[in-house]
């Protein structure tokens, strides 16, 4: 089943780093079904984001590229996952919170 990775820098990108290279297990990333990512897609469209540099910025998350998610826009994702009322997301739930928390980027692997 595909999968879409999420985790949390703990560094701020820089303006012109680029993020092209699969790299989960470099920001300890979480593991979701793409059977849950999949039908918010639409919902995403409206959460400002990063495909792979500072550089393009854009709506929503790269499907299957890789998604800087700013910590300006947690609020919004988490409202989003929130409407969804299934405990499949309770795991990003807590990784959107503590990165919000921590005013930290997400990175998300698409699939």
């Amino acid at each position: 089943m595909a999968k879409h990775e999420f985790g949390i820098m703990q560094k701020e990108p820089l303006a012109k780093e680029r993020f092209d290279t699969y790299e989960p297990q470099k920001y300890n990333c979480i593991a979701v079904d793409d059977d849950f990512i999949e039908p918010i897609m639409i919902d995403l469209q409206d959460v400002d984001c990063y495909w792979h540099t500072l550089q393009k910025s854009g709506k929503g998350f790269a499907y299957c590229g890789i998604t800087l998610i700013p910590p300006q826009s947690m609020t919004a994702f988490l409202k989003i996952l929130a409407s969804q009322s299934k405990k499949e997301y309770i795991p990003l739930i807590t990784l959107v919170n503590e990165a919000k928390e921590n005013s930290r980027y997400i990175i998300h692997f698409g699939i």
